[in-house]
């Protein structure tokens, strides 16, 4: 792995890597704790003593080091704070690495940044190179995700099985004797995916006039004839990389107006992956959705310097890997896209009077196009 050091002598990230996904695409080692990644040519690591052992099993970085070889323990016992002894010992390990100007993520620890700097060294925040790296997917990578999509959609399947299968009494669904909700679905979802090795953070399961609001979780008892937006993340445990998808959905008998917002954003969106191949640009591909609903007449956010709160408020996509939202993004700011690229294509409109529909699928780009990895069907009425 080569970085772009940017004129100073190494690149330096100190964190855990069960949140920050730059750590584990970096390492490919798993830790709640901190631990400390040094690139300056060669790559190193440097480790607690208790995750030494994992550490050399599990990361793709071979030179391990551990934290007692530069005296976290002694620093520890003379300090007693653990903030200052580790960036005493942070500083003792840059040292005998000779190096005196460190790059750094934009997240880097404002404290740890200080106390460097308070011992002589140049602390340089930079964009982080990683991500940029991790837009473009490996064969591997895509796989991972794939999977990922392969089993929301075996849950989505199971959680829209229900909802079809419920009976409506005075407007509102029940299963059995009880109304069902969203929160029902949800977990029938959740619990699907582990079943799968998977989860899922956050499922929306928003119902009604509602989803018009695009990052409503959802709540209470499902109804009738009414729009309900389920959308979902599912992530591999194990392989640690996300998938995106969105389905739209109504119980019963839509309004025209609904059926005329599905027909609209499923055109959009058809007519948007048509288009989608290595060389494009993420704002070509937002300008097609955003074209192709303003000739329906439904409003968009391109060009709006104001608030803008009904019609198309959001981007095309993004970019999804380790992290739900990464590069590229299919937006008015989208740049070039690249092979190997694996976007979101989710447009959607929203009327606080009627509700909200979105439709969202995963696609690899190609050099002559691109891969849809989602297979689920695209149906407003359930039959």
């Amino acid at each position: 792995m080569e970085l772009n050091l940017h004129n100073t002598d190494t690149f330096l990230m100190v964190s855990e890597s069960e949140h920050n996904a730059d750590m584990y695409y970096a390492t490919k080692f798993l830790a709640v704790d901190s631990f400390i990644y040094f690139y300056s040519g060669n790559e190193k690591l440097l480790v607690s003593d208790m995750e030494l052992g994992r550490a050399k099993k599990e990361s793709r970085v071979k030179d391990v080091i551990p934290t007692s070889k530069y005296g976290i323990m002694e620093k520890l016992r003379k300090l007693r704070d653990i903030d200052a002894a580790y960036c005493e010992m942070v500083v003792g390990f840059l040292r005998s690495e000779n190096v005196k100007r460190i790059a750094v993520p934009y997240s880097f620890s404002v404290q740890l940044a200080d106390c460097m700097r308070k011992e002589g060294l140049e602390v340089i925040p930079i964009k982080s190179p990683f991500r940029e790296m991790r837009e473009v997917k490996s064969e591997q990578e895509i796989a991972a995700i794939e999977m990922a999509q392969r089993a929301g959609e075996r849950a989505l399947a199971e959680g829209i099985s229900v909802i079809k299968s419920a009976m409506s009494r005075r407007g509102v669904l029940y299963r059995g004797n009880s109304p069902l909700k969203a929160e029902d679905v949800r977990a029938i979802i959740e619990m699907a995916l582990l079943s799968q090795g998977c989860e899922a953070p956050d499922i929306i399961i928003a119902c009604g006039k509602g989803s018009s609001d695009p990052h409503w979780q959802g709540e209470g008892e499902l109804l009738a004839d009414e729009p309900i937006v389920i959308d979902m993340v599912p992530r591999s445990k194990n392989k640690r990389y996300y998938s995106d998808m969105t389905r739209t959905v109504v119980p019963g008998t839509p309004q025209d107006e609904l059926k005329d917002m599905y027909s609209a954003v499923l055109d959009s969106q058809v007519a948007a992956i048509s288009k989608i191949r290595a060389g494009v640009s993420g704002s070509e591909i937002h300008n097609i959705v955003c074209d192709v609903l303003e000739e329906r007449g439904y409003g968009t956010a391109r060009g709006k310097s104001r608030e803008f709160t009904e019609g198309f408020i959001h981007s095309t996509g993004h970019g999804v890997g380790l992290d739900i939202h990464e590069g590229p993004n299919l937006s008015e700011s989208g740049r070039e896209l690249k092979a190997g690229c694996v976007v979101t294509v989710e447009p959607g409109l929203y009327y606080k009077n009627i509700g909200g529909v979105r439709i969202e699928d995963v696609v690899v780009v190609t050099q002559g196009g691109c891969k849809n990895l989602t297979m689920f069907e695209k149906n407003l009425v359930l039959k």
